[in-house]
């Protein structure tokens, strides 16, 4: 009688950072269904607010090449239990603010740094390390975690918002994230070899992990320094930064007021954005199957585009309900959400080897500077115009660009070094 197969640690390893990523998408969500109240409450401009949630993306993206680099000096585990501890005292202090600048330091400060250590560059470091076999499809995995973030956390937010009021949302997303330290720190492991494993698909062990001989602030610059040298850096930098414009700083931060400016209410809006959630799992998990067997480049190219034309359909579809042909967009676009992060993540493995992680926490953050500024200029657009459609329109005009990047992105592979 044989003994049936046990499951290999990798993949429960990626259980502990997929629950992580869900959080970290979910907090640095919330926002978006604050904007109207704290509107409502303190009398700040929709500009002002943004502003507080562009320095929250500015930080998300910043921090994720240095927190690949503190990945490999001081662990995963270390830092995403530390990442979790900031998110939930920056969430919690908000309820005591009477001041926008204090929005911006803790939601935009402490919560942006807190998501940004759980960025997609944990999920870049984990695959590399425990997974030699299934890497894109595990990336997928992990990067619909964040879609799942969204499609847990924001209706029930909205509901809170509407029931209890601001506050009470922000309380339970300071009580979630310390929910998830114990899970990280017990059962998250930093290589296979802690635990006399092989990474997944391994038929020999890994070289070692080469000994750190710079800090981690020395060695992500330095990474970004050899980067910066080769054309397809900033082809892949400029086409996220793109795509962070037309996904979390423009459709995350300000579908939902945009959709209330039309007389739908939030909780209603809050649902299609979950509903995004839904279909971006779909399409996410299938673009990292797809980037295990179809050229990246193409498949940036193909998303981007497509993104880009629903972009310019969007502000003709806004109404006081969610009639067919906004369902229709909204699983149109939620197949296309974070579809790009697979075929990226296999790009910056490809091009530049072992740097490859830290050299995606840069290109992410050029994906949250573009959101950033999207987040800040769509919501004074709104404020200027009165209506959000010129914000929508650019960021069409913007995606096509984008696919052009994608495509001219070099072929063959070719690290770094160090």
């Amino acid at each position: 009688m044989t003994r049936p197969a046990r499951v290999h640690r990798a993949w429960i390893v990626g259980g502990i950072a997929l629950i992580a990523i869900i959080g970290a998408a979910g907090f640095r969500a919330t926002p978006g269904v604050l904007i109207t109240p704290l509107q409502d409450e303190f009398g700040w401009s929709r500009g002002t607010i943004g502003f507080a949630v562009s320095i929250n993306l500015m930080f998300y993206g910043l921090t994720a090449p240095f927190a690949a680099a503190l990945m490999d000096r001081f662990g995963m585990r270390r830092v995403v239990t530390y990442a979790l501890a900031l998110v939930a005292l920056g969430s919690g202090v908000t309820v005591f603010m009477t001041a926008s600048w204090q929005l911006v330091l803790c939601w935009g400060v402490l919560v942006g740094l807190g998501t940004g250590s759980m960025a997609l560059v944990f999920a870049a470091t984990l695959t590399q390390r425990w997974f030699v076999r299934s890497r894109g499809l595990v990336t997928g995995i992990l990067t619909a975690g964040g879609a799942t973030g969204q499609l847990i956390f924001l209706p029930v937010l909205a509901l809170l918002v509407e029931g209890s009021g601001w506050r009470t949302a922000a309380l339970v997303v300071a009580g979630s994230a310390l929910a998830v330290v114990p899970l990280v720190f017990f059962l998250l492991r930093d290589h296979p070899a802690d635990v006399g494993l092989l990474p997944y698909g391994a038929t020999e062990p890994p070289p070692p992990p080469v000994p750190a001989t710079v800090g981690p602030a020395t060695r992500a610059l330095s990474t970004l320094r050899r980067a910066a040298r080769t054309r397809s850096f900033w082809y892949l930098a400029g086409g996220f930064a793109i795509c962070g414009a037309s996904t979390n700083g423009l459709v995350g931060t300000h579908f939902i007021p945009a959709a209330h400016d039309h007389g739908m209410a939030e909780p209603v809006a809050a649902g299609l954005l979950a509903v995004i959630g839904i279909f971006d799992i779909a399409g996410t998990i299938l673009s990292g199957w797809l980037s295990d067997r179809i050229d990246a480049r193409v498949l940036l190219g193909v998303y981007y585009a497509l993104r880009g034309a629903s972009l310019l359909i969007l502000p003709q579809l806004f109404s006081d309900s969610a009639h067919p042909s906004m369902v229709v967009f909204i699983v149109f676009y939620g197949l296309d959400w974070v579809a790009t992060v697979p075929p990226t993540v296999a790009l910056c493995r490809k091009i530049y080897g072992d740097d490859g992680p830290i050299v995606f926490g840069w290109v992410f953050a050029s994906h949250q500077i573009g959101a950033a500024f999207a987040a800040t200029l769509a919501g004074v657009t709104r404020d200027h115009l009165g209506t959000y459609d010129l914000a929508w329109y650019v960021s069409g005009g913007l995606c096509a660009l984008a696919a052009i990047m994608s495509i001219r992105i070099a072929r063959g592979a070719g690290s770094i070094g160090r």
